[in-house]
């Protein structure tokens, strides 16, 4: 049996290993079948492997660049019935992972600490993305986090004035006090693997109306901090635009050749910068799409299979309810079911034949042609193997390790 490398965004490696091979091999023959004859073809049995799960839609940042910007501060929260009884259902249909992340900031759901004790009990691993300005709640669950689980800190700054002008946050709320939140966290359980999210700005960005404040030339500066309050890793990534028509991600919002160049071309200075002062004391992470724009590959990422295979492995359960994508959260054609969608197996039941139809009728290559897919290489992987015929049980099984869709 292979062994997983630990890498973020392999994930055909993570669908590969062993507890959860099954549930892949199982949807390739179902779309093998499928292609032959759509009378025959049984949907798999199984749930998603991995959920975003959106606590709320509350959030005590401003930050000009986010993408749910829209969906932020309705008043919508899932409650904590609905949490636990979807997560029961999915963890005995196949669920191995959760990430509180997204549409608000997870830690200031007043359940927060429950729900993560009781993901923690059904034996998920568990992923926290959060601003940092409710550390005191991760620190009072710290000790029931385990090997594998993490933490990842939204920062997008080097510097006080930037990370102010970058989030506005509300309160008296400094970097440097999440820093040492971050740090204090990590004394009381190390095995918390702890992540310094940084998104790069560059001159030009405008959004709303309102330009962003770039931060591409403290990405150094980011680097030190890590090292310094002993986080794990830096996790570079490029800004994404929200389109305003499709309401889809993707990165530039008018195509200028000769920017792009100068923008590529400034990140690469300070990404190698940044990794040499890293000095193997910090892990330095690059997101697919920020590989592809140092490429100049990033039209490769819009180019989809007409089937978005990723959509059966993990999905976004949120206060208005369950969509297929991450990057359509909040999107009516991407929503497959309502919030209560897993609450029980007779919902399962019918949210999954909701995602059969989802499968069958999206067309990710006509519907994400402008957007960088973060999961474009798993999903073509998945379809060159049910092109090429080859048994399922070719497939080489690694051991388990991580779960993170």
């Amino acid at each position: 049996m292979e062994r997983l490398e630990r890498k973020e965004h392999d994930f055909s490696a993570k669908l590969r290993q062993a507890s959860v091979i099954g549930s892949l091999r199982e949807y390739i023959t179902w779309q093998r079948e499928l292609r032959r004859s759509s009378d025959s073809a049984r949907f798999p049995k199984y749930g998603p492997v991995s959920v975003n799960l959106d606590l709320t839609t509350a959030c005590n940042f401003s930050c000009p660049h986010c993408v749910d910007s829209r969906l932020l501060n309705t008043g919508d929260y899932l409650d904590l019935e609905t949490i636990k009884k979807s997560i029961d259902t999915l963890q005995k249909n196949g669920l191995r992972s959760v990430i509180l992340i997204g549409g608000g900031e997870p830690t200031i759901h007043k359940n927060f600490e429950n729900i993560v004790r009781f993901s923690k009990d059904r034996g998920l691993q568990l992923g926290v993305a959060t601003n940092g300005s409710r550390l005191d709640r991760v620190s009072a669950v710290a000790e029931v986090l385990q090997e594998g689980d993490w933490l990842r800190i939204s920062l997008d700054a080097g510097r006080e004035s930037t990370f102010f002008k970058s989030h506005r946050p509300r309160g008296r709320l400094s970097l440097e006090s999440i820093l040492g939140g971050v740090r204090d966290i990590k004394k009381i359980n190390p095995k918390i693997q702890t992540g310094y999210s940084y998104v790069i700005v560059w001159g030009g960005i405008v959004v709303n109306g309102y330009e962003l404040t770039p931060n591409v030339d403290e990405m150094d500066q980011a680097v030190k901090n890590a090292r310094e309050y002993s986080f794990d890793y830096v996790s570079f990534k490029p800004c994404l635009l929200r389109l305003e028509v499709s309401q889809k991600e993707s990165l530039f919002d008018t195509p200028d050749p000769e920017r792009e160049e100068r923008i590529i071309a400034e990140i690469r200075k300070n990404l190698t910068s940044a990794e040499a002062l890293a000095s193997g004391e910090v892990k330095i992470l690059r997101s697919v799409n920020l590989e592809s724009m140092l490429d100049q590959k990033v039209h490769e990422l819009k180019i989809q299979p007409d089937v978005c295979h990723s959509q059966f492995f993990r999905t976004v359960l949120a206060p208005t309810g369950i969509f297929h994508c991450p990057a359509l959260r909040g999107v009516e054609h991407a929503r497959i079911g309502d919030a209560a969608g897993y609450k029980g197996k007779a919902n399962l039941d019918f949210t999954q034949a909701r995602l059969e139809h989802s499968i069958r009728s999206f067309n990710a290559r006509l519907e994400c042609s402008m957007v960088v897919c973060f999961y474009h290489h798993v999903n073509w992987w998945i379809e060159n193997f049910i092109a090429s015929g080859r048994p399922v049980d070719e497939i080489p099984v690694v051991s388990d390790n991580n779960f993170f869709l």
